[in-house]
């Protein structure tokens, strides 16, 4: 793989797609610096499947954040941030995948592209239950005890969300088996007396991984994400403080995991159920 090619291709693309996006209010100028970054480290060191995957959660996710938005405009209250993504946000959703593709060269191994699709799976998932699962008639329940809880609440979930979830894990994974086919799929044959994977396993990978690393999403954002109280509101939110520099009390969880970290973290599972799929379902070589 020709990487010095690769890395401009990638900062070429990826700069074109951020700078659109920055038109159409999709991210924040701080959103493009992180975009370049990670657009340019996974399509130029993972390669062009691996940056397509990237783009198509982008875009997807960018899309269902304008869906009926009309109906989602009180919920942004509870949420840190808007539909703008910003530095964190994009490093958070796209970070592992960049350190992934970092490895990739080094290690040049299957198991790095089946944890990439674990992490694009979740990130997908976790953004399609939110977008989607918010919309649902019936109020969420909180994923630890079952007690009902607004909509938008921090580890709240519903039947919508939970199918929306499973859905975006979904399309994730054919559409990575599709590129996989395309690429030849002995492109990522194994080093380690393995044959290459099944593509099955791809779509099994992203599921799996992509609704583990929902789930778990769910469980920090109801047990250890920070949650503050907004006295100006009257109500909980994940913002620490008011737009107008007003500080919000915390009232439960680790001050230090925000909203981010606890994406980043929730696609370091999906990861390693991606990876664990590949071991599991990829038969050693006789």
């Amino acid at each position: 793989m020709d990487y010095a090619r690769n890395l401009i291709l990638g900062i070429v693309f990826s700069s074109l797609i951020a700078v659109v996006a920055l038109r159409r209010g999709a991210l924040s100028r701080s959103g493009v610096a992180g975009a370049v970054v990670t657009g340019t480290l996974i399509f130029g060191l993972g390669g062009w499947v691996w940056g397509a995957l990237l783009v198509t959660f982008f875009v997807l996710s960018s899309l269902l954040s304008r869906y009926r938005s009309s109906s989602k405009v009180g919920l942004s209250e509870k949420f840190a941030k808007g539909s703008r993504r910003d530095l964190g946000q994009v490093m958070a959703n796209g970070g592992l995948g960049a350190l992934l593709a970092i490895a990739y060269p080094f290690l040049d191994h299957p198991a790095l592209f089946f944890a990439f699709l674990g992490t694009m799976a979740t990130v997908n998932a976790d953004t399609w239950a939110t977008e989607l699962g918010v919309l649902d008639p019936k109020p969420p329940r909180l994923i630890t005890t079952g007690g009902v809880v607004e909509p938008g609440t921090s580890g709240g979930i519903s039947r919508t969300g939970t199918l929306a979830a499973t859905a975006g894990a979904a399309v994730i994974g054919l559409i990575g088996w599709a590129l996989w086919s395309l690429a030849g799929g002995q492109a990522y044959a194994s080093l380690d007396g393995r044959r290459a994977p099944a593509g099955s396993a791809l779509l099994i990978a992203c599921v799996l991984g992509g609704l583990a690393g929902s789930l778990v999403d769910s469980l920090m954002g109801a047990t250890v994400q920070a949650i503050y109280y907004s006295e100006q509101r009257a109500k909980e939110t994940e913002k620490p403080v008011e737009v107008d520099g007003s500080p919000n009390r915390l009232v439960r969880g680790w001050a230090w995991l925000s909203n981010d970290w606890v994406n980043f973290l929730s696609s370091a599972v999906g990861a390693i159920v991606g990876t664990l799929v590949y071991v599991l379902m990829t038969p050693a070589s006789v």
